[in-house]
C-alpha cells in the first residue's frame, strides 16, 4: 500500500526549524537537524524546501505575518512602535531572523536597488500609513520619519535584548524610547519629504 502524504509535515518542519533557530540560530539550522526535529527524514524536508535558505525564507514569512498581526490593530504610530518593541523583546530569536535576513531573503532584496524600503519591511508600510493618517499626505511622504522611528525601535530592542545596559536602567530606557517616539512624531519638520 502506498504511503499517504502527511498534510501537517510542512508545518511540523517549520515548527522544528523555528525551535532550532531559537536554540542556536544559524549554526543549528541544517536540513538534517530539521528533519530529525520534525520526526521525518531529510529527503522529505528536501521535497518541501529546496535548501536551508528556503526554510529561512518560510520562517521569515511566518515571522513577518506574526509581526503584521501584532501591529495591524494599532490605532496610532506610537502604538505601532510600542508593539514592535514588545514583539522584539518577547521573541528575541525570531526578531534576530526578522532584522538580519529580511532584506537578504526577500525577493525584492535579491533584485537590487530601487525597491521601496516598505517592500522589504512590511511593518514600515504600516508605520507610514499611520503617520499619513495622523499628519496628512501620502504614506510615501513619511518614509524618512518611519525610518527614524524604526531606527529608535530597533536600537532600543537591541540594547535590551543584548543586555547592553544594567538592568536597573531598562525601565528608564523604555521611558526614553516612548518619549523619543512621541517627540519625533510631534516634531516632524525636516523628516518628511517635501511635497
Amino acid at each position: 500500500m502506498p504511503r499517504q502524504p502527511d498534510p501537517d509535515l510542512q508545518e511540523r518542519i517549520l515548527n522544528a526549524a523555528q525551535r532550532l533557530w531559537k536554540r542556536g540560530a544559524e549554526k543549528t539550522l541544517t536540513m538534517r537537524a530539521v528533519a530529525r526535529a520534525a520526526s521525518t527524514n531529510t529527503p522529505a524536508v528536501y521535497r518541501r524546501f529546496r535548501n536551508r535558505e528556503d526554510i529561512l525564507r518560510a520562517l521569515l514569512r511566518r515571522i513577518q505575518q506574526e509581526v503584521g498581526d501584532a501591529l495591524r490593530p494599532c490605532r496610532s504610530p506610537e502604538e505601532v512602535c510600542e508593539r514592535y518593541l514588545e514583539y522584539a523583546l518577547s521573541h528575541p530569536h525570531e526578531y534576530e531572523l526578522f532584522y538580519t535576513h529580511a532584506y537578504q531573503l526577500s525577493p525584492a532584496g535579491r533584485t537590487g536597488r530601487g525597491v521601496p524600503l516598505r517592500d522589504h519591511r512590511p511593518a514600515m508600510a504600516l508605520v507610514e500609513a499611520k503617520l499619513a493618517e495622523r499628519l496628512g499626505g501620502s504614506p510615501a511622504e513619511h518614509t524618512p520619519l518611519a525610518m527614524a522611528l524604526w531606527a529608535v525601535a530597533h536600537g532600543t530592542a537591541m540594547i535590551l535584548i543584548s543586555r547592553a545596559i544594567p538592568e536597573e536602567y531598562e525601565a528608564e530606557l523604555r521611558s526614553v524610547f516612548t518619549t523619543t517616539v512621541e517627540t519625533l512624531i510631534n516634531s516632524t519638520s525636516g523628516l518628511s519629504v517635501q511635497k
